[in-house]
């Protein structure tokens, strides 16, 4: 639907949710630069896990520089949408709207782990030092510096360990909000990285 709007691709539009079935690239030049914007068809809950050719959905948002979240703002109170889709995301190690951990990790041949930190550790419990070595033990990496300059959590920590998520940008955008009350637009708008239309 988005790219038949500001490109000159075609998109099927219909009264029915999932109406897009495959990707549809569409190309914009905005100040002489070629932007490409690609239509996918809706994410469904268990998308990350191969429901509804999930897996290859994902899989071309994997490749985004930003995702342009279209979500149903009449609906988003009962269907909880967005949290869906982030949670669908997260599963396949794309990160929205975070910064990747400033953590230093450098494989070594011998000499144990070592750990540095240019700040407090308040996230991994009392003994950070004895979690960080146990999660470095359970990817066998037994032999490596480890810097941190940020307080990150266990979750971070695993991130930075396997060294293949994604760190995308994401906008969220709520149309049909004129189905919903004035304080309902007013809260969905208030949303981090959200916009109503």
């Amino acid at each position: 639907l988005y790219p038949a709007g500001v490109t000159e691709t075609k998109s099927l539009c219909a009264a029915y949710e999932f109406t897009t079935l495959t990707c549809i690239p569409g190309n914009l030049m905005y100040n002489g630069t070629k932007i490409q914007l690609l239509d996918l068809p809706g994410i469904i809950e268990g998308a990350a896990h191969g429901k509804g050719r999930g897996k290859e959905v994902i899989s071309v948002a994997k490749t985004a520089d930003l995702i342009l979240m279209v979500l149903d703002g009449g609906k988003e109170q009962v269907n909880r949408h967005r949290e869906i889709l982030e949670n669908e995301l997260e599963t396949v190690g794309l990160r929205l709207n975070k910064s990747p951990p400033n953590v230093k990790l450098v494989p070594k041949k011998l000499g144990g782990v070592k750990i540095n930190k240019t700040c407090e550790l308040t996230k991994l419990g009392d003994d950070p030092n004895k979690v960080v070595t146990q999660v470095l033990g359970e990817y066998k990496m037994h032999n490596c510096d480890v810097l941190f300059r940020d307080d990150v959590t266990v979750d971070e920590l695993v991130d930075v360990v396997q060294g293949n998520r994604k760190y995308v940008r994401c906008l969220y955008v709520y149309n049909k909000v004129d189905m919903i009350s004035i304080e309902e637009v007013d809260k969905l708008a208030r949303e981090p990285h959200s916009v109503v239309v």
